[in-house]
């Protein structure tokens, strides 16, 4: 049996993924949506939201996990059943909904009713603005707000006006600016090519000038080496989805 503390510090580092689509757990290619199709896990028997949380928690040993509802995001619908089915396997839950303002946060909020996620992640891609985002941290506490820098080959996705010829760095050291201390770089054109992060020098920097924020990257993890570099440019979790379905990283005996 292999004990927490024997554990290798990268598999602790894993953030677990979860990429919700019609009611399908589904595997991310590049950001290309439309192409994306449900996972296929040598580990569960089907693609159901709570089949997969279910695996990450017996298989895996997992206790938290980042969910992505790409109905939320694409087309502002929330599939409430399958956050609670993943939500009742005992993960708690960093929900993007494609939150990008407090009116969105407050509906989402009405929309789950009863249940509460474990911490809010707000994209770039999403975001309004730079007032909406100081107006969600007043709302939420630090530490229950992530802010995601979303990318695509290296270029920010935020196509609003507040960041528009605004570099990563420039973008990431205002969101610190505002109170922001958590923040996840995940660039989307390495998400599921199983070639690597895009991020590492990025990451180098943003450690180095930005103390005491948690930084965690993602996109492309293939091996425990990926994951590995990562936490060494200063990556504290990495997201992790597609290596965890096709055996490439596995369980570790429990």
């Amino acid at each position: 049996m292999t004990s927490h503390s024997d554990r290798p510090a990268w598999y602790d580092a894993i953030l677990p993924v979860i990429d919700l689509r019609y009611g399908q757990v589904v595997r991310g290619i590049a950001g290309r949506r439309d192409e994306y199709q449900p996972v296929e896990s040598r580990y569960a028997g089907d693609s159901r939201p709570g089949s997969i949380a279910h695996v990450y928690v017996s298989q895996f040993g997992f206790q938290d996990c980042y969910v992505a509802d790409l109905n939320a995001i694409v087309d502002r619908q929330m599939d409430v059943a399958a956050l609670e089915a993943i939500a009742v396997q005992g993960l708690k839950v960093w929900l993007d909904a494609g939150v990008g303002s407090a009116r969105q946060w407050e509906a989402c909020q009405e929309a789950l009713r009863d249940w509460c996620p474990y911490r809010w992640v707000v994209g770039l891609e999403s975001l309004e603005s730079w007032s909406a985002l100081q107006e969600l941290l007043g709302r939420l506490s630090a530490e229950r707000l992530v802010f995601s820098l979303d990318m695509k080959a290296g270029r920010p996705l935020g196509t609003r006006a507040d960041f528009r010829d605004m570099s990563p760095g420039q973008i990431a050291q205002r969101a610190v600016e505002l109170g922001v201390r958590s923040m996840i770089l995940l660039d989307l054109a390495a998400v599921g090519e199983g070639e690597g992060s895009q991020t590492e020098s990025l990451l180098r920097s943003l450690k180095a000038n930005l103390p005491g924020v948690e930084l965690m990257g993602g996109g492309g993890m293939s091996w425990p080496e990926d994951i590995e570099s990562l936490t060494n440019c200063g990556a504290e979790r990495v997201l992790v989805a597609s290596a965890l379905h096709d055996g490439r990283i596995a369980p570790l005996p429990r």
